[in-house]
């Protein structure tokens, strides 16, 4: 018999400005221990020194978090030049120094034109890739260093936001898979001085952006005032609003929650979000080539289950 999990069993998405200092998964329990929820998960890594957006999700949303680990991302960046460190970014030891030359503006952007485009980039080694079922970083923290493959990644757009020597802040927006500290080091080694990563934010992850944001101190202080947080969760629906929507019948929604395909009469393609008689979202089909609508991914209810 399965162990029955502590908490509420809630449904949601809180979009967290998360802090510096405190890994994501750190940051996630915190806040799941605040609302009491049984369940919860984030959306995509940011390391403890990053700050900024970190969708979490709890209870059935956390079906859906998938769509946005897949998500480009965007950041705002700033890279110290002339040091270099283990970690590649402020959280490691500098472990080489080179005298930062005069840079001209124009120096600066015809290198970030050059990491534009579909590039290659090398994992670092403090990362949590794994090889051979162990996490890099801990190899990392052994003093070990093993091969790594390159790897494809998009670099949408860079963009420079100010260059104070040796200070240079930038925006970037990037495919999944990205490290922008190893972007930061590649442009440094590019500019002919090293480079590493002095802090990163990020302002973007799929359709999210920093503008429906909440501190995390903001919502210590609600808690520890005997407000409810529950206002702060969004419908998971959110998580998959890029796909077409179907408003189903009655008799269409309990073939779907007992598992069973329906008629694909909308012509859809890909994944659909389907709402039930009350507007209540209930989860995702998939559209076949035989002209039906599978279901995918649904949300627990009274009628049935995924």
């Amino acid at each position: 018999m399965a162990r029955r999990r502590k908490g509420r069993n809630i449904s949601g998405v809180l979009l967290l400005n998360k802090p510096k200092g405190i890994s994501s998964n750190g940051v996630l329990q915190r806040v799941r221990a605040m609302l009491n929820a049984s369940k919860g998960g984030h959306t995509g890594n940011l390391d403890p020194m990053a700050t900024g957006l970190l969708p979490l999700c709890f209870g059935e949303a956390t079906k859906f978090s998938s769509y946005l680990l897949d998500a480009d991302k965007a950041y705002i960046a700033c890279a110290r030049l002339g040091q270099v460190s283990d970690t590649g970014d402020a959280e490691g030891e500098i472990i080489r120094e080179r005298p930062v030359p005069e840079l001209t503006e124009q120096q600066i952007l015809d290198v970030m034109a050059r990491f534009t485009g579909n590039i290659e980039q090398i994992p670092p080694m403090y990362s949590a890739l794994k090889q051979n079922g162990q996490p890099l970083y801990k190899l990392a923290r052994e003093g070990k260093t093993v091969e790594r493959k390159p790897r494809p990644v998009t670099i949408f757009q860079i963009e420079l936001i100010r260059w104070q020597s040796p200070d240079l802040t930038f925006s970037v927006r990037c495919s999944k898979g990205t490290y922008v500290r190893t972007l930061a080091e590649d442009m440094g080694e590019a500019l002919d001085c090293g480079a590493h990563l002095i802090s990163l934010h990020r302002t973007h992850t799929g359709g999210f952006d920093a503008s429906g944001m909440i501190d995390f101190d903001q919502l210590q202080t609600e808690k520890d005032s005997g407000q409810s947080l529950d206002g702060h969760l969004l419908s998971a629906d959110i998580l998959v609003e890029h796909f077409a929507k179907k408003h189903l019948s009655e008799a269409e929604s309990k073939r779907i929650l007992h598992g069973q395909d329906i008629t694909n009469d909308g012509d859809y393609s890909g994944m659909v979000r389907l709402y039930d008689v009350n507007s209540r979202f209930i989860g995702l089909a998939e559209a076949s080539a035989s002209g039906r609508l599978q279901p995918r991914r649904l949300i627990i209810t009274d009628e049935g289950e995924s």
